[in-house]
C-alpha cells in the first residue's frame, strides 16, 4: 500500500511528533479514495499514526511535483520541513530521530 521506505521512516516521524507536540506534522497519502476506509485507516491505526493525514485525490498526482518543488524528481519518500520563513526539501528516508531533529532545527533556525 505505502512505499516501503515511507513505511520504514514512519516510526521516526511518530517519535518526533510525540516528543514535539507543538510541531504540526501532516502526512500526504497517495492512496485511492476508495481505499480510505478499508486500507488506509486500518494501516494508520495499526501503525499508531495520530498525526493529520491528507489524501491527494488527483488522478494526475505527478502534476504536483513541479508545484511542490521544481527540483523534485517525484521520488518518495519526500519530506518538506517549513515554518513561516524557511522551507527545506528532503528526498530520502529519515533513518533516525536525530537525523530528523537536525534537519528541523537547521530549517527553523535559518
Amino acid at each position: 500500500m505505502w512505499c516501503a521506505p515511507c513505511v520504514k521512516e514512519l516510526p521516526v516521524f511518530k517519535e518526533y511528533a510525540k516528543n514535539h507536540p507543538d510541531v504540526e506534522m501532516v502526512f500526504v497519502s497517495l492512496d485511492f479514495p476508495e481505499d480510505i476506509e478499508t486500507k488506509l485507516k486500518p494501516f494508520l491505526k495499526k501503525k499508531g499514526i495520530t498525526s493529520k493525514v491528507v489524501l491527494l485525490d488527483d488522478p494526475d498526482s505527478n502534476s504536483w511535483i513541479d508545484k511542490i518543488n521544481p527540483n523534485w524528481s517525484g521520488a518518495i519518500p519526500f519530506t518538506i520541513i517549513f515554518n513561516h520563513k524557511n522551507r527545506s526539501f528532503y528526498e530520502h528516508t529519515f533513518e533516525n530521530i536525530q537525523e530528523l531533529q537536525n534537519e528541523v532545527t537547521k530549517t527553523i533556525n535559518n
